[in-house]
Order: structure tokens, then sequence, then C-alpha cells
């Protein structure tokens, strides 16, 4: 029977002992994770005047990718849309032939590309199906969608520096294509 007695006893033997291991149970785990974490960051300490902390990278490195506008900024937009249509028009009137007339100029930098392709609901250039219901209309409301804009349509195509029988000129050019 004495065997047995000392095969189940306890290797802790005294209460001094315990607290030792009570102590160690929470220090060793602790000083492992520790450790862990120097090995992981490297032991770097942060130097304030690396350029990569500096305040401007910093704000760089976190701008939104994309952003608001709101109404009060559209003035501001719509005149740099209308320096870039500017633009495009001088570029399309440059390299068209002569023989191109004015109204096919204003189509080609203003309203094909979303009338070529049918981009958010536009109705192709050419495509019968859908001019049909349009023209039915009237080209009355032809002129007053093309001059005031219309769902994802902008007035005047977004070229607001076009004059109103230049764009009833397109929207005409445009009807002469169903036919």
């Amino acid at each position: 029977m004495n065997n047995n007695t000392e095969e189940s006893s306890s290797a802790i033997k005294t209460p001094k002992q315990l607290v030792i291991v009570l102590l160690l149970s929470f220090i060793f785990p602790i000083t492992i994770i520790v450790l862990l974490s120097q090995i992981a960051s490297g032991g770097i300490s942060l130097n304030t005047d690396d350029p990569a902390l500096s305040s401007e990278s910093i704000t760089r490195r976190l701008m939104p990718v994309g952003s608001l506008i709101l109404i009060s900024d559209l003035p501001k937009i719509t005149e740099t849309l209308e320096k870039r249509v500017d633009l495009v028009t001088a570029a399309v009137s440059v390299t068209t032939t002569e023989n191109i007339d004015k109204i096919q100029i204003i189509y080609t930098a203003n309203c094909s590309s979303c009338h070529t392709n049918g981009i958010a609901g536009a109705p192709k250039l050419g495509d019968k199906l859908a001019w049909a219901s349009r023209i039915q209309s009237g080209k009355n409301a032809l002129y007053k969608s093309a001059l005031k804009g219309k769902n994802a349509m902008p007035a005047k195509g977004g070229n607001i520096s076009l004059s109103d029988a230049d764009v009833m000129a397109t929207v005409d050019y445009m009807v002469s294509q169903f036919k």
C-alpha cells in the first residue's frame, strides 16, 4: 500500500511550491507572447523623421478612392466638363475632313459616346425599334429631352455651350438615320 500512496502523491508538497507554480503559469505564457510579438514586429521603433510616416504621406494613403459631388460643386464641375468638351470638339473638327458638316461633328463629339453603344438606355443611332416610340412622341418631345436632359442624358448632351438650334439640328440628324 505504501507504493500506491507515493504514486498518487503530487509534486507540489508545500504551499510555497503551489504559489511558485501558479505565478509561473501566468508569467511564462505572457513572456512567450511578448517575445513572439517582438520577433514578429522586428523590434522596430517608429522614427518620426521617416518620410513614409509624414502627415502628407499618411494623408495621401488614406484618401478615399471616390468622392461625393454636391450640387453646390456643380458649377465648377460643369465648367471643367465644358472645357473638356470644347477640347474634344476642337480635336474632332481638326481630325475630320471638310466634307463632314457641323452637325455630324456635334453628334460625334457629344452624342456618339452613348448613342453608338446604347449606354444607360440611350437609343442606338439607326436602331429603328428603339427610336420608333420616341419619334411617335413627336419632334418637340425629342427636342425637349435633348435640350433639358432626360434620365441619364444630361442637357444638350453635356455640352451646355451648344446653341439650341445646333442641338435641334443634331436631333434631326439622329432621326434622319431612323428612316
